[in-house]
């Protein structure tokens, strides 16, 4: 029986590959690894709890003697790591939390990993998820590619660049088996309301302005979370060893075609009168350091493993906004305390 170690697992893209993996593969025990953070939650998980082939360990990845004590426990013969602070806004704000949990708590992985199966590598894998942001900005054509350089413009996906490397450093020095993939922003059910859709998602449910950086025209590649959790799974159980694979939906959007879009059909469902929440739309000061367009191109994946988007954006918004609309105790119960705390800090006080 594997036993594989998801970091990160009761935040939104963990908890869903965490309910992929445990629902999918019963002969596996899926250690759901996290510390449960204001973007972690365990609710996100409340049907499959109980399953018998799924456990919670409570760990701080950046505590090294406690990550070390629980690889020695359960020995586990996988890692699929997606524990990280994510919000770009938040790393403007505090860098050096980053630092410590992107990269310190990323090594902390890598060294328990090594010590417990460096004499035997056979049939084990160090899956390391990052995001396409280490990238850096394209302008207005040309697709990022796996050989693309490295070009952080933020906290976030600086010290995000900085845990690809150590990543890779570990397979090159110690013979670590490790698959790595960069991926576009995703969407769907369970995302804390600090990102962009959901966060207007809610705006809009309460009638609060939507603040939109600059003048919107900033472009993002989107897929929804449910296909990046498969992907995951494609490229744990048959990616190459020393890979990396971009995972996309070549699904450009700018943001204020997004925002309108996501309007129209929260108009619909609301069923308000059609262009209201249009006019909540507010133009607010742009963050430093804002990248132009991210755009993945995910050919390696299609080609070599078969994986491909099987929602359109449309499709994916419409579902993942009935969600919210179904879900509105959950909705409220994480935009209370620190989520308030945020919101005065980040948007209204711009």
């Amino acid at each position: 029986m594997k036993k594989i170690v998801i970091t990160g697992g009761a935040g939104f893209i963990g908890s869903h590959v965490v309910r992929h993996f445990v629902k999918k593969y019963p002969e596996y025990t899926i250690y759901n690894l996290d510390t449960l953070t204001y973007a972690g939650n365990l609710e996100n998980l409340k049907d499959i709890e109980n399953s018998s082939n799924y456990k919670f360990v409570k760990a701080d990845i950046t505590d090294e003697i406690v990550i070390k004590e629980l690889f020695q426990e359960y020995k586990f013969d996988g890692v699929i790591h997606l524990a990280a602070e994510s919000h770009v806004d938040r790393s403007i704000k505090d860098p050096l939390a980053f630092a410590k949990t992107n990269i310190l708590g990323t090594l902390n992985l890598l060294n328990s990993f090594k010590e417990l199966w460096s004499n035997d590598w056979s049939g084990k894998r160090f899956y390391h998820v990052s995001t396409d942001e280490v990238y850096g900005t394209l302008g207005n054509t040309g697709l990022f590619t796996e050989k693309t350089s490295y070009s952080p413009n933020s906290p976030y996906s600086a010290s995000k660049a900085s845990s690809d490397h150590f990543v890779r450093s570990y397979g090159e020095t110690y013979g670590l088996p490790y698959v790595i993939s960069n991926c576009s922003n995703n969407y769907g059910p369970n995302h804390f309301p600090e990102k962009l859709i959901p966060l207007f998602i809610n705006n809009i449910i309460n009638n609060k302005s939507l603040p939109v950086y600059g003048d919107g025209n900033y472009t993002r590649d989107w897929l929804y979370v449910k296909d990046h959790a498969i992907a995951i799974d494609e490229v744990f159980h048959n990616g190459t060893n020393e890979n990396t694979y971009n995972i996309g939906g070549f699904n450009e959007w700018k943001n204020i075609d997004l925002v309108k879009l996501l309007c129209s059909l929260m108009d619909e469902k609301l069923e308000r009168e059609s262009g209201s929440s249009e006019k909540l739309i507010t133009f607010v000061k742009d963050r430093p350091g804002h990248d132009l367009r991210y755009a993945i191109d995910a050919t390696k994946i299609n080609k070599e493993l078969g994986w491909k988007p099987s929602v359109t954006f449309e499709q994916g918004l419409s579902i993942t906004i009935d969600w919210y609309l179904e879900n509105s105790e959950w909705l409220e119960r994480v935009t209370t305390g620190d989520y308030l705390r945020y919101y005065q800090d980040f948007y209204t006080n711009r």
